[in-house]
Parts: C-alpha cells; structure tokens; sequence
C-alpha cells in the first residue's frame, strides 16, 4: 500500500493516535519509574512484593513511547 493510497483524513487520524498512545506509554512510564503505578496495572507480575518489575515496565513504555511517537512524526511528514 503506497502513502498516496491513503487518503488525508484517514493519515491524520493515525498521527493523532499515534501521538496519543505514545503520550499514554510515557505518563505510565513515569508512574512505573516513581513507583506511583495503580495497583491494577502491576496485577500480572508473579512477584510478590518484588519492585524489580517496575524498573524492566517503566523502559518497555519510553521504548514503546519513543517508537510510537517516530512513528507518528514519520506519517506527520510524509
């Protein structure tokens, strides 16, 4: 599917939503990272009391963030 099959509207919705799920990972990377993550969204860790997990979920969300958010920029500029 060649960038010029896609119509502009449909191009803008990607970017926005893009963005807003790359803003959603950031904001949850910084609760993981001040340990300030609600209590449901550590429910699948099997470690008890463990706070290694927070470390590990904090950098798969700014990892996801930033891929997310270049990509958002990358069909911004197209």
């Amino acid at each position: 599917m060649s960038s010029q099959s896609v119509s502009g509207g449909s191009k803008n919705a990607l970017t926005i939503i893009l963005a807003i799920v790359a803003v959603i990972a950031l904001i949850l990377a910084i609760l993981w990272f001040s340990g300030a993550a609600p209590s449901f969204l550590n429910s699948g860790s099997h470690v008890k009391g463990g706070s290694g997990g927070h470390v590990y979920r904090g950098t798969a969300a700014i990892v996801v963030a930033v891929i997310l958010g270049g990509a958002a920029w990358f069909t911004r500029k197209k």
